[in-house]
Protein backbone atom coordinates (compact mmCIF):
# COMPACT_ATOMS: atom_id res chain seq x y z
CA UNK A 1 0.00 0.00 0.00
CA UNK A 2 1.68 3.24 -0.93
CA UNK A 3 1.64 6.36 1.08
CA UNK A 4 0.70 9.53 -0.05
CA UNK A 5 3.79 11.91 0.72
CA UNK A 6 2.00 15.02 1.79
CA UNK A 7 0.10 12.76 4.44
CA UNK A 8 3.24 10.55 5.51
CA UNK A 9 4.67 11.35 8.80
CA UNK A 10 7.00 13.61 9.80
CA UNK A 11 8.73 11.56 11.81
CA UNK A 12 9.18 7.48 11.95
CA UNK A 13 9.53 4.82 14.53
CA UNK A 14 11.43 1.66 13.24
CA UNK A 15 10.59 -1.01 16.62
CA UNK A 16 10.70 -4.43 15.15
CA UNK A 17 8.85 -6.22 17.63
CA UNK A 18 5.70 -4.30 18.67
CA UNK A 19 5.66 -4.64 22.58
CA UNK A 20 3.31 -4.18 25.71
CA UNK A 21 4.66 -3.19 29.09
CA UNK A 22 3.42 -4.14 32.24
CA UNK A 23 4.32 -1.54 34.86
CA UNK A 24 3.48 -1.97 38.41
CA UNK A 25 5.39 -0.44 42.12
CA UNK A 26 5.93 -4.09 44.13
CA UNK A 27 7.55 -4.24 47.13
CA UNK A 28 11.35 -5.53 47.53
CA UNK A 29 10.10 -9.53 48.23
CA UNK A 30 9.17 -9.97 44.45
CA UNK A 31 12.36 -8.72 43.17
CA UNK A 32 14.04 -11.13 45.24
CA UNK A 33 12.14 -14.03 43.83
CA UNK A 34 12.63 -13.80 40.25
CA UNK A 35 15.79 -14.64 38.20
CA UNK A 36 18.29 -12.20 36.87
CA UNK A 37 19.61 -9.40 38.98
CA UNK A 38 17.54 -6.53 40.27
CA UNK A 39 18.04 -3.55 37.81
CA UNK A 40 18.24 -3.76 34.44
CA UNK A 41 16.78 -5.88 31.88
CA UNK A 42 16.79 -9.80 31.82
CA UNK A 43 14.66 -11.83 29.25
CA UNK A 44 12.27 -14.32 30.32
CA UNK A 45 10.59 -17.57 28.89
CA UNK A 46 6.90 -17.07 28.55
CA UNK A 47 6.10 -18.67 31.58
CA UNK A 48 8.44 -17.02 33.70
CA UNK A 49 6.36 -13.56 32.67
CA UNK A 50 3.21 -15.31 33.05
CA UNK A 51 4.40 -16.32 37.24
CA UNK A 52 5.72 -12.81 38.07
CA UNK A 53 2.00 -11.29 36.40
CA UNK A 54 0.37 -13.97 38.29
CA UNK A 55 2.40 -12.78 41.70
CA UNK A 56 2.16 -9.04 40.97
CA UNK A 57 -1.12 -8.52 42.41
CA UNK A 58 0.18 -9.74 46.10
CA UNK A 59 3.33 -7.67 45.81
CA UNK A 60 1.80 -4.37 44.67
CA UNK A 61 2.38 -1.06 47.40
CA UNK A 62 -0.45 0.60 48.17
CA UNK A 63 -0.86 3.75 45.77
CA UNK A 64 -0.53 7.42 47.56
CA UNK A 65 -2.54 9.35 45.16
CA UNK A 66 -4.81 7.95 42.92
CA UNK A 67 -2.91 6.44 40.09
CA UNK A 68 -3.36 3.63 38.82
CA UNK A 69 -1.25 0.94 40.52
CA UNK A 70 -1.33 -1.32 37.65
CA UNK A 71 -0.55 -0.35 34.34
CA UNK A 72 -0.57 -1.88 30.57
CA UNK A 73 0.56 0.22 27.94
CA UNK A 74 2.24 0.05 24.41
CA UNK A 75 5.90 -0.12 25.44
CA UNK A 76 9.42 0.04 23.79
CA UNK A 77 11.73 2.64 23.50
CA UNK A 78 10.76 3.96 20.25
CA UNK A 79 7.39 3.26 20.67
CA UNK A 80 7.76 5.41 23.98
CA UNK A 81 9.27 8.29 21.50
CA UNK A 82 6.88 8.27 18.91
CA UNK A 83 3.85 8.56 21.18
CA UNK A 84 5.83 11.19 23.15
CA UNK A 85 5.88 13.37 19.92
CA UNK A 86 2.48 12.61 18.78
CA UNK A 87 0.98 13.31 22.18
CA UNK A 88 2.65 16.42 23.95
CA UNK A 89 4.00 17.68 20.98
CA UNK A 90 1.35 17.33 17.66
CA UNK A 91 3.92 15.86 15.16
CA UNK A 92 2.86 13.96 12.60
CA UNK A 93 4.37 9.86 14.00
CA UNK A 94 4.04 6.60 12.52
CA UNK A 95 5.52 3.47 13.26
CA UNK A 96 6.86 0.43 11.41
CA UNK A 97 6.95 -2.91 12.84
CA UNK A 98 4.64 -5.92 13.45
CA UNK A 99 2.34 -7.21 16.20
CA UNK A 100 0.41 -10.82 16.81
CA UNK A 101 -3.31 -11.25 16.41
CA UNK A 102 -3.70 -11.66 19.58
CA UNK A 103 -4.87 -9.42 22.84
CA UNK A 104 -1.56 -7.25 23.04
CA UNK A 105 -1.00 -6.64 19.65
CA UNK A 106 -4.64 -4.84 19.36
CA UNK A 107 -3.79 -2.87 23.09
CA UNK A 108 -0.41 -2.30 21.65
CA UNK A 109 -2.30 -0.78 18.40
CA UNK A 110 -5.39 1.12 20.24
CA UNK A 111 -2.78 3.10 22.36
CA UNK A 112 -0.67 3.93 19.64
CA UNK A 113 -4.09 4.82 17.86
CA UNK A 114 -4.73 6.93 20.09
CA UNK A 115 -2.50 9.32 20.10
CA UNK A 116 -2.69 9.46 16.41
CA UNK A 117 0.65 7.62 15.48
CA UNK A 118 -0.01 6.43 11.84
CA UNK A 119 -0.24 1.77 11.87
CA UNK A 120 -0.69 1.38 8.65
CA UNK A 121 3.29 0.45 8.68
CA UNK A 122 2.61 -2.08 11.40
CA UNK A 123 2.78 -5.77 10.25
CA UNK A 124 -0.40 -7.96 11.59
CA UNK A 125 1.18 -11.43 11.80
CA UNK A 126 0.03 -14.85 13.21
CA UNK A 127 1.77 -15.26 16.45
CA UNK A 128 2.50 -13.42 19.88
CA UNK A 129 2.90 -9.91 20.70
CA UNK A 130 5.95 -9.22 22.95
CA UNK A 131 5.62 -8.34 26.52
CA UNK A 132 7.82 -7.01 29.11
CA UNK A 133 7.27 -7.06 32.78
CA UNK A 134 8.17 -3.63 34.82
CA UNK A 135 8.77 -3.51 38.03
CA UNK A 136 8.97 -0.19 39.61
CA UNK A 137 10.70 -0.02 43.04
CA UNK A 138 9.63 2.35 46.13
CA UNK A 139 12.29 5.00 45.18
CA UNK A 140 11.49 4.58 40.97
CA UNK A 141 14.32 2.19 40.52
CA UNK A 142 13.26 -0.43 38.00
CA UNK A 143 13.39 -4.21 37.11
CA UNK A 144 13.00 -4.92 33.43
CA UNK A 145 11.69 -8.58 32.41
CA UNK A 146 11.11 -8.89 28.78
CA UNK A 147 9.84 -11.56 26.28
CA UNK A 148 10.75 -11.74 23.02
CA UNK A 149 10.51 -15.25 22.45
CA UNK A 150 8.53 -16.65 19.74
CA UNK A 151 6.92 -13.07 19.18
CA UNK A 152 6.14 -11.71 15.85
CA UNK A 153 8.78 -9.11 14.31
CA UNK A 154 8.94 -7.44 11.19
CA UNK A 155 12.03 -8.68 9.01
CA UNK A 156 14.22 -7.06 6.84
CA UNK A 157 13.08 -8.09 3.60
CA UNK A 158 9.39 -6.82 4.59
CA UNK A 159 10.66 -3.02 4.51
CA UNK A 160 9.53 -1.06 1.39
CA UNK A 161 10.49 2.09 0.47
CA UNK A 162 7.27 3.36 0.49
CA UNK A 163 6.98 2.60 4.13
CA UNK A 164 9.79 5.50 4.55
CA UNK A 165 8.89 7.86 1.11
CA UNK A 166 7.93 11.51 2.50
CA UNK A 167 9.12 11.42 5.82
CA UNK A 168 11.90 13.24 7.62
CA UNK A 169 13.55 11.33 10.51
CA UNK A 170 13.95 7.90 11.78
CA UNK A 171 14.35 6.70 14.97
CA UNK A 172 15.65 3.60 15.71
CA UNK A 173 17.12 1.78 18.92
CA UNK A 174 19.94 -0.31 18.62
CA UNK A 175 19.41 -4.01 19.67
CA UNK A 176 21.77 -6.88 19.01
CA UNK A 177 18.61 -9.13 17.59
CA UNK A 178 17.29 -6.49 15.38
CA UNK A 179 20.80 -5.73 13.12
CA UNK A 180 19.86 -6.89 9.83
CA UNK A 181 16.38 -4.56 10.35
CA UNK A 182 18.27 -1.85 11.30
CA UNK A 183 20.47 -1.78 8.80
CA UNK A 184 18.57 -2.50 6.16
CA UNK A 185 15.86 0.31 7.62
CA UNK A 186 19.09 2.66 8.02
CA UNK A 187 19.97 1.94 3.98
CA UNK A 188 16.84 2.59 2.54
CA UNK A 189 16.24 6.09 5.07
CA UNK A 190 19.23 7.38 3.92
CA UNK A 191 18.35 6.48 -0.19
CA UNK A 192 15.15 8.53 0.77
CA UNK A 193 16.39 11.46 2.42
CA UNK A 194 15.52 11.20 5.88
CA UNK A 195 17.93 12.01 8.98
CA UNK A 196 18.46 8.97 11.16
CA UNK A 197 18.22 9.33 15.17
CA UNK A 198 20.15 6.02 16.89
CA UNK A 199 20.75 5.46 20.53
CA UNK A 200 23.85 4.84 21.27
CA UNK A 201 25.20 1.63 18.94
CA UNK A 202 28.11 1.09 16.56
CA UNK A 203 28.55 3.33 13.98
CA UNK A 204 29.69 0.88 11.11
CA UNK A 205 26.86 2.63 9.06
CA UNK A 206 28.16 5.85 9.02
CA UNK A 207 24.75 7.03 8.37
CA UNK A 208 23.70 8.30 11.72
CA UNK A 209 22.53 11.91 12.02
CA UNK A 210 21.77 12.36 15.79
CA UNK A 211 23.25 9.75 18.59
CA UNK A 212 21.36 10.09 21.89
CA UNK A 213 23.61 7.98 24.89
CA UNK A 214 23.34 7.87 28.72
CA UNK A 215 25.94 8.50 31.21
CA UNK A 216 26.37 4.99 31.66
CA UNK A 217 26.36 4.11 27.82
CA UNK A 218 28.43 6.38 27.52
CA UNK A 219 31.23 5.68 29.65
CA UNK A 220 30.76 2.03 28.92
CA UNK A 221 31.72 3.28 25.04
CA UNK A 222 35.34 4.31 26.46
CA UNK A 223 35.96 1.79 28.86
CA UNK A 224 40.01 1.27 28.34
CA UNK A 225 41.13 4.75 27.04
CA UNK A 226 42.54 7.13 29.60
CA UNK A 227 39.68 9.72 29.74
CA UNK A 228 36.19 7.83 29.72
CA UNK A 229 33.94 10.38 31.01
CA UNK A 230 31.01 12.11 29.36
CA UNK A 231 32.44 14.95 27.61
CA UNK A 232 34.94 12.85 26.18
CA UNK A 233 32.38 10.23 24.40
CA UNK A 234 30.37 13.45 23.42
CA UNK A 235 33.24 14.47 21.01
CA UNK A 236 33.76 10.89 20.11
CA UNK A 237 30.16 10.49 19.23
CA UNK A 238 30.14 14.04 17.47
CA UNK A 239 32.78 12.83 15.41
CA UNK A 240 30.29 10.09 13.77
CA UNK A 241 27.21 12.25 13.57
CA UNK A 242 26.01 15.66 13.23
CA UNK A 243 24.03 16.05 16.84
CA UNK A 244 25.04 13.97 19.73
CA UNK A 245 23.76 14.07 22.47
CA UNK A 246 24.83 12.30 26.08
CA UNK A 247 21.93 12.97 29.40
CA UNK A 248 23.66 13.12 32.28
CA UNK A 249 19.92 12.23 34.86
CA UNK A 250 19.47 14.36 37.57
CA UNK A 251 22.64 16.88 35.98
CA UNK A 252 20.85 17.53 32.73
CA UNK A 253 22.68 16.86 29.63
CA UNK A 254 25.69 17.65 27.03
CA UNK A 255 25.25 18.44 23.47
CA UNK A 256 27.56 18.92 20.58
CA UNK A 257 26.41 20.36 16.86
CA UNK A 258 29.22 20.74 14.65
CA UNK A 259 31.55 22.98 16.48
CA UNK A 260 28.63 24.23 19.31
CA UNK A 261 28.83 22.49 22.79
CA UNK A 262 26.19 22.61 24.92
CA UNK A 263 25.64 21.86 28.91
CA UNK A 264 21.64 22.50 29.76
CA UNK A 265 20.58 21.57 33.40
CA UNK A 266 17.75 19.27 34.35
CA UNK A 267 14.11 21.40 34.21
CA UNK A 268 11.92 21.21 37.26
CA UNK A 269 11.80 19.48 40.58
CA UNK A 270 13.06 15.89 40.83
CA UNK A 271 9.89 14.17 41.44
CA UNK A 272 10.89 10.40 40.44
CA UNK A 273 7.70 8.04 40.60
CA UNK A 274 9.66 5.86 37.54
CA UNK A 275 12.17 6.42 35.78
CA UNK A 276 11.32 4.15 32.68
CA UNK A 277 10.83 6.51 30.02
CA UNK A 278 12.78 9.32 31.17
CA UNK A 279 15.62 8.92 28.04
CA UNK A 280 12.90 7.91 25.30
CA UNK A 281 10.73 11.38 26.32
CA UNK A 282 14.27 13.23 26.21
CA UNK A 283 14.20 12.57 22.57
CA UNK A 284 11.13 12.99 21.68
CA UNK A 285 11.35 17.28 23.10
CA UNK A 286 14.54 17.14 21.36
CA UNK A 287 13.40 15.80 17.87
CA UNK A 288 10.79 18.01 18.10
CA UNK A 289 13.33 21.17 18.18
CA UNK A 290 15.20 20.03 15.26
CA UNK A 291 12.37 19.29 13.28
CA UNK A 292 10.80 22.85 14.54
CA UNK A 293 14.31 24.35 13.39
CA UNK A 294 15.16 25.30 17.49
CA UNK A 295 18.72 26.17 18.11
CA UNK A 296 20.83 22.95 20.17
CA UNK A 297 20.49 24.53 23.22
CA UNK A 298 16.50 25.21 23.10
CA UNK A 299 16.09 21.46 21.85
CA UNK A 300 17.86 20.34 24.91
CA UNK A 301 15.87 21.98 27.13
CA UNK A 302 12.67 20.90 25.80
CA UNK A 303 14.04 16.91 26.08
CA UNK A 304 14.46 18.37 29.75
CA UNK A 305 11.31 18.96 29.80
CA UNK A 306 9.15 16.27 28.40
CA UNK A 307 12.05 13.87 29.74
CA UNK A 308 10.68 15.36 33.64
CA UNK A 309 6.96 14.76 32.48
CA UNK A 310 7.27 11.04 32.40
CA UNK A 311 9.07 10.37 35.45
CA UNK A 312 6.58 11.77 37.29
CA UNK A 313 4.25 8.75 36.95
CA UNK A 314 4.21 4.91 35.89
CA UNK A 315 5.59 3.74 32.90
CA UNK A 316 6.90 5.50 29.66
CA UNK A 317 3.26 6.88 28.74
CA UNK A 318 2.79 11.04 29.78
CA UNK A 319 -0.20 11.39 31.49
CA UNK A 320 -2.49 14.59 30.45
CA UNK A 321 -1.68 16.29 33.76
CA UNK A 322 2.26 15.61 33.53
CA UNK A 323 1.93 16.74 29.93
CA UNK A 324 0.52 20.19 31.60
CA UNK A 325 3.31 20.16 34.07
CA UNK A 326 5.45 20.04 30.94
CA UNK A 327 3.69 22.92 29.26
CA UNK A 328 3.91 25.07 32.64
CA UNK A 329 8.09 23.99 32.43
CA UNK A 330 8.31 25.12 29.04
CA UNK A 331 6.25 28.22 29.81
CA UNK A 332 8.15 29.68 33.00
CA UNK A 333 11.65 28.82 30.88
CA UNK A 334 10.96 31.04 28.13
CA UNK A 335 10.28 27.74 25.58
CA UNK A 336 7.22 28.32 22.88
CA UNK A 337 4.93 25.83 24.02
CA UNK A 338 3.75 23.23 20.89
CA UNK A 339 0.62 24.44 18.65
CA UNK A 340 -1.90 21.59 19.98
CA UNK A 341 -1.35 22.55 23.71
CA UNK A 342 -1.87 26.37 23.54
CA UNK A 343 -5.07 26.54 24.07
CA UNK A 344 -5.15 23.79 26.95
CA UNK A 345 -1.98 25.55 28.49
CA UNK A 346 -2.62 26.69 32.02
CA UNK A 347 -1.81 30.25 32.67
Amino acid sequence: MGVENHSAPVVLGLQPFALVDHIAKVDWSLLSQIPGERGGSFPVAVEELKHILNELNAHILPSTDNESLLRTIAGGSVANTIRGLAAGFGIRCGIIGACGEDEEGKLFMSNMGFYKVDLSRLRLKNGTTAQCVCLVDEVGNRTMRPCLSGSVKVQADELKREDFKGSKWLVLRYAILNVEVIKAAIKIAKEEGLFVSLDLASFESGNIDLCFANEDEATELLRGEDKADPEAALEFLAKHCKWAVVTLAQNGCIAKHEKEFVRVPAIGEAKVTDATGAGDLFASGFLYGLVRGLPLEECCRVGSCSGGSVIRSLGGEVTPENWQWMYKQMQTNGLSIPEPSKSSVVT
